[in-house]
C-alpha cells in the first residue's frame, strides 16, 4: 500500500450522493510522476505470475488496466455495463444495497485456461468485482490476481471475493 500516493486522491464529499466521500483518481492520473509510480507499484503486484490476459472493468478499471496488459504483452478486454459491448456476450447480474446491476464481457475475451488479471479502480463493497470474476471464471479463465488502485477496507469488499489474490496499492480504513 502506497501512502505517498494517497496524497494526489481527491476526497469528494457527498457525490455522487450525500453520505458518499468519493475517492477520485483523475488528480492521480493528471500528475505523470504519481502515473508513473502508481503503474510500477500496481506492476510489483504482478511480479512471478504467468498472466495471459488483462480484464478491466468499466471504466476507470480500463486506465490502468489496458497500460498493465501494455507492459505485460498481452492482450486487454473491458467487462461493460449492458448494451455497450457490440458481439455476443455474456452477462452477470449482482445485488447492490437497494436492486441490482448487471456487466457483461464479449464471449471471445477469454479463452479457457487464460489467466487473467482482473483490475478495478476501486474496492468497495466487492459486488461489480465479485461478477466480473464470475464472468471471467464462465469463460474458463483462471483469475491469478485481482488488483486495485484503492480499497475502502472499512466496507470489507474482501470478504465478498473470497480467496482470490487481492492487492491494493492505496486503503482507506474510513470515510
Amino acid at each position: 500500500m502506497s501512502a505517498d500516493l494517497k496524497k494526489y486522491i481527491r476526497s469528494v464529499k457527498d457525490f455522487p450522493v450525500q453520505g458518499i466521500m468519493f475517492r477520485d483518481i483523475t488528480t492521480l492520473l493528471i500528475d505523470p510522476k504519481a502515473l508513473k509510480i502508481a503503474l510500477s507499484e500496481l506492476m510489483d503486484f504482478i511480479d512471478g505470475l504467468k498472466i495471459d490476459k488483462v480484464i478491466g472493468i468499466e471504466s476507470r478499471g480500463f486506465i490502468f488496466g489496458a497500460m498493465m496488459a501494455e507492459k505485460l504483452g498481452v492482450g486487454f478486454a473491458p467487462i461493460r455495463k449492458p448494451g455497450k459491448l457490440p458481439a455476443e456476450k455474456v452477462k452477470e447480474t449482482y445485488r447492490l444495497e437497494y436492486g441490482t446491476d448487471s456487466i457483461e464481457i464479449h464471449k471471445d475475451a477469454v479463452n479457457p485456461g487464460d489467466k487473467v488479471l482482473l483490475h478495478d479502480d476501486l474496492l468497495a463493497t466487492g459486488g461489480t468485482a465479485k461478477a466480473a470474476a464470475n464472468l471471467i471464471e464462465k469463460l474458463g479463465g483462471e483469475i491469478v490476481l485481482i488488483s486495485f488502485l484503492i480499497e475502502l477496507t472499512f466496507l470489507k469488499g474482501r470478504e465478498k471475493l473470497g480467496d482470490y489474490n487481492i492487492k491494493s496499492l492505496i486503503s482507506y480504513d474510513s470515510e
